[in-house]
């Protein structure tokens, strides 16, 4: 019986804890953000949340540890959206093309936790820096391998799959420096026109055309 009572408080008490941990990974994203990680303390993280600076180290750790979340959630959601494309059926084409809305509007969600990876991955610890790479990588791969599926089925006219993957998630993972939140486009409209992009990469129906200039008509005389 009171294991059964005790388990709303533990449900209630996680969530509480839960989001503390986020408001406290959202404070440091805006300080490492605008600051930088060197110049940004634990006691400026408690500081921008009218906490004390145990409060910090009870929902996270260390500032190293902050660090390293940060880095890992742009990576993460990127994974999270070639895993949520690789699960269904589609053909490649379709497949490439949802991913590029997800991944991109995934990256661009995340664009503080993208900056703040490229500027201060040399301060993350050596292990999270390893297991920041493997994810990394894993995306690639993934990518690599539906490109090499529409290669196979006659989707998509490349070479060079790997090479192709990079290039892609090079442009997705750069636009965090282009983009703005109020600027010309929205960011459903980013997505769009980032997708065609990479289907034009990819060589989307491109298939079957002759690329030899067509013979001009004369008209008969």
């Amino acid at each position: 019986m009171a294991s059964h009572a005790e388990s709303p408080n533990l449900k209630i008490r996680d969530e509480v804890s839960a989001l503390k941990r986020e408001r406290t990974i959202g404070a440091a994203v805006d300080l490492f953000y605008e600051h930088g990680y060197e110049n940004t303390t634990l006691e400026a993280v408690a500081e921008r949340l009218g906490v004390t600076k145990p409060f910090i180290y009870a929902n996270i750790g260390s500032k190293g540890e902050l660090l390293a979340e940060i880095c890992s959630r742009g990576i993460a959601s990127a994974l999270q959206a070639i895993d949520s494309v690789l699960d269904t059926p589609a053909s490649p084409t379709d497949s490439l093309t949802e991913l590029g809305r997800r991944f991109i509007i995934a990256v661009l969600e995340s664009q503080k936790h993208i900056a703040i990876y490229t500027r201060e991955e040399k301060n993350l610890a050596a292990d999270d820096a390893r297991r920041i790479g493997e994810m990394r990588r894993e995306f690639d791969a993934k990518l690599t391998k539906l490109l090499e599926k529409g290669i196979a089925s006659g989707e998509f006219q490349l070479e060079d799959a790997r090479m192709a993957a990079l290039s892609i998630g090079g442009m997705v993972s750069w636009a965090y420096v282009w983009y703005r939140p109020n600027g010309r486009l929205k960011l459903s409209e980013v997505a769009e026109r980032m997708t065609k992009l990479i289907l034009a990469l990819a060589g989307v129906g491109t298939a079957g055309q002759n690329t030899k200039p067509r013979p001009r008509r004369t008209r008969a005389k």
